[in-house]
């Protein structure tokens, strides 16, 4: 799909489609801490307060194994682009090896929340949380409570979640690992053994929805956005967010071919007129890839402000590390 800016054009009957970018533009937000493959910033969450004037923003800090996520934080900013830390967490605070994407929300109580996802200690199997607070500076890792673990959704993990707000209810979009794809019981036995099933081979990622009236208790509503059989996102399938054009939902999705490309996938888009049923509109392959390294692009936030969209993102360098980055688009 071409990446083009401005498409809506109701004379031309052009609807409910966003504007994209170009990947080589932007600005880069924050920079690894090393170089080369296994160094990463970004699983990000942003969201914009317009009682504090501030956008905040979740990510994660990763490095290679055995360190893995080893941290998450959140920064606030008064403009979306140069961001301060105001809150941190390490993988030890969580008893875990490692911490992936979370999702921060303001609440409409007027409380924060942030969902957390990371390895399970008790069975290596991804799993979310969630913490609650006043303030994102407040949220205290010993106070989680569980949201999903992946026997509560019959699955092999679930991790990576997105919340929105839609109509009063809380809607949390994850990736989850499904059961095994075939049956091989040299693979079956030692598919944990790294925690981490989604690179191993042995399970698909796919993405599911819970539905929740508090945003504490949620109802599994099972798979809403598979793999394909072939093709570029016959691997994984994981919708990172959501843009709604009324009456479109247009998610952005990391794909990946196989295995190989796990943690370097590449961004693809799909549609929705209800959260529950998505069409693929990048079949040929995807929409936005990064001009470095793998090409991987991935982990795409939006916040709508102003006349704009601020696109978040985790883009592959030259060097095999990923920076989180910004890119801005007139909507």
């Amino acid at each position: 799909m071409k990446v083009t800016k401005g498409l809506n054009s109701p004379e031309r009957r052009w609807l409910g489609m966003i504007p994209l970018f170009d990947p080589a533009d932007g600005t880069t937000i924050l920079a690894p801490d090393g170089e080369g493959v296994g160094h990463w910033k970004g699983a990000c969450s942003a969201v914009y307060d317009d009682e504090a004037g501030k956008f905040y923003l979740y990510y994660r800090v990763r490095s290679p194994r055995p360190i893995r996520g080893g941290e998450c934080r959140i920064a606030e900013s008064t403009d979306g682009i140069g961001f301060t830390d105001i809150w941190s967490a390490t993988k030890e605070d969580f008893e875990t090896t490692s911490i992936e994407r979370s999702a921060l929300i303001k609440c409409l109580d007027g409380k924060w929340r942030l969902y957390v996802s990371y390895v399970d200690p008790k069975d290596n199997r991804w799993r979310t949380d969630m913490l609650e607070a006043e303030h994102p500076r407040n949220f205290t890792p010993k106070n989680r409570k569980k949201i999903f673990t992946a026997d509560d959704i019959d699955g092999e993990g679930v991790k990576d979640p997105y919340v929105i707000i839609v109509g009063g209810l809380y809607y949390m979009i994850l990736s989850y690992a499904t059961k095994p794809i075939f049956q091989d019981e040299d693979k079956l036995g030692v598919m944990h053994d790294t925690a981490d099933v989604y690179n191993t081979g042995v399970c698909k990622s796919s993405t599911g929805l819970g539905i929740s009236h508090d945003g504490v208790n949620f109802t599994w509503l099972g798979d809403i956005f598979a793999p394909g059989d072939s093709g570029w996102d016959s691997y994984a399938s994981r919708i990172g967010t959501v843009v709604y054009t009324p009456p479109v939902f247009t998610a952005l999705y990391d794909g990946s071919i196989d295995v190989s490309e796990n943690y370097e996938e590449k961004t693809g888009l799909a549609i929705s007129y209800n959260l529950k049923d998505f069409q693929r509109i990048t079949p040929e392959g995807p929409a936005l890839t990064s001009p470095y390294g793998s090409g991987s692009l991935r982990y795409v936030d939006v916040v709508a402000f102003k006349d704009e969209l601020f696109y978040y993102y985790e883009m592959a360098r030259p060097d095999g590390s990923h920076e989180l980055r910004l890119n801005r688009v007139k909507r």
